[in-house]
């Protein structure tokens, strides 16, 4: 080996330990997390006593580690780089648990699997599709939402299906479709609280 090869050898071979390092650092480097937030709404009185929001049932498309950015063209596109906080079906959860608290100020609310000791006078079931922007760039929200009263009461089981949809197209910016989606969880509180409130008392002895 001749002696002008070995600088030439050493630049190769601290080129290739840079390359190595920042491709390991790129593979290590951490998703940027996003959460849901409750949204404010109008409160109204006569809510039941204590409402249990069951953990929604959330579609296997959209419960995954990358956030599902939108839906168009028969693919399911991902927000790359990105993850929620927690897992969506206990997010969304939470955070209609939030939205329903401040909605019914008379009523305890509580997510399933909390640590709670009082017995729910009603349920709140939820099973969602969509949760991601449409091929036009707005945020879509689409499922089902059911609302009963708890063990042998008599009362109606209140069922309807979700379609709510963004004004804004959102699906270019995460931050700013996780703020719409946090929004149509809100009207879902919105659509629940009313729901609520239409169930009988509980009966008394």
């Amino acid at each position: 080996m001749t002696q002008s090869s070995m600088p030439r050898l050493r630049l190769l071979s601290l080129m290739g330990a840079l390359g190595m390092a920042a491709f390991l650092t790129a593979c290590s480097s951490d998703p940027t997390l996003y959460t849901l937030a409750p949204v404010p709404g109008v409160a109204q009185a006569g809510g039941p006593v204590v409402v249990e929001v069951r953990t929604p049932v959330v579609s296997a498309r959209l419960d995954r580690d990358t956030i599902v950015r939108a839906n168009s063209d028969y693919q399911t596109r991902l927000a790359t780089g990105t993850s929620w906080s927690e897992a969506l079906p206990d997010m969304v959860g939470h955070t209609l648990t939030g939205d329903l608290a401040q909605r019914l100020p008379g009523t305890t609310v509580f997510a399933e699997n909390d640590a709670v000791s009082t017995t729910p006078s009603a349920y709140v079931e939820l099973t969602l599709r969509n949760f991601e922007a449409d091929s036009a760039g707005h945020a879509l929200v689409t499922g089902t939402l059911s609302v009963h009263p708890a063990g042998k009461m008599i009362g109606p089981v209140l069922t309807s299906p979700l379609v709510w949809q963004s004004q804004d197209v959102v699906a270019s910016n995460t931050t700013k479709l996780t703020a719409a989606l946090s929004q149509g969880v809100a009207a879902i509180a919105d659509q629940a609280a009313e729901k609520l409130r239409l169930l009988p008392p509980p009966l008394t002895n």
